[in-house]
């Protein structure tokens, strides 16, 4: 914790300095209590931005190997990426996505701020893909709100074949917590969560106004 702690106090204020995002609905985030961020995804600052411009701490999941690296090099991610608050999970593992589903329960059991990116994996073409359900399931057992969150301009930080980051404009934009507790008594599981899920991508894209792909985001063969 203290390491976040420090990092917080000094890492958002200079990365707002220097990319000015432009920030919209802030106060549709709550100050305490277990909230989910759902944002779409077109870059990998998207989980920097997000809680650089959040006054509460909100964990994201990276991976497991961002924390396990040797020497120097790895030390500086492993500090980089607990500073940031982020969590480590094994997205090669077949037990992965259950595992995170355990640990972003946790989080939100704990009273926490949990963000999460319903397509998967980024955009690689600016659409907004289908959302998966993990965000309802984490919303409708947790029982707590959905607040969506539109990104605009990150894909533009370090586009691919980039060496650095770049100064560009950067929105990001809080739309009304979606409320799930007490609204889906009787209603099967599985259209519950599908009725969630599609709720909240439909709110992240009038924030975005991005075209809808219409089908699921695959994470591509490494």
């Amino acid at each position: 914790m203290l390491l976040y702690d420090v990092m917080h106090t000094v890492l958002p204020p200079a990365l707002r300095a220097v990319w000015r995002p432009t920030v919209r609905g802030l106060e549709h985030v709550p100050d305490s209590g277990g909230v989910i961020l759902a944002s779409n995804h077109l870059s990998f600052v998207d989980s920097v931005v997000i809680p650089s411009v959040v006054p509460r701490k909100v964990v994201f999941l990276a991976k497991s190997d961002y924390f396990t690296g040797t020497g120097v090099k790895g030390l500086a991610s492993r500090v980089w990426f607990e500073g940031l608050g982020m969590l480590p999970v094994d997205r090669d593992d077949t037990k992965a996505a259950i595992a995170s589903l355990d640990i972003a329960l946790d989080v939100l059991g704990r009273g926490e701020a949990f963000g999460i990116y319903p397509e998967g994996t980024r955009s690689r073409d600016g659409r907004l893909y289908r959302g998966r359900t993990g965000v309802a399931h984490l919303a409708l057992s947790a029982g707590v709100p959905v607040v969506p969150v539109g990104l605009t301009g990150t894909e533009k930080v370090q586009p691919v074949g980039s060496s650095r980051p770049r100064v560009v404009p950067i929105t990001v934009e809080f739309g009304a917590p979606i409320q799930v507790a007490g609204r889906f008594d009787g209603v099967p599981l599985g259209r519950a969560r599908r009725e969630v899920t599609d709720e909240v991508m439909a709110a992240i894209q009038r924030l975005t106004g991005q075209e809808e792909a219409g089908i699921y985001n695959e994470r591509p063969i490494e």
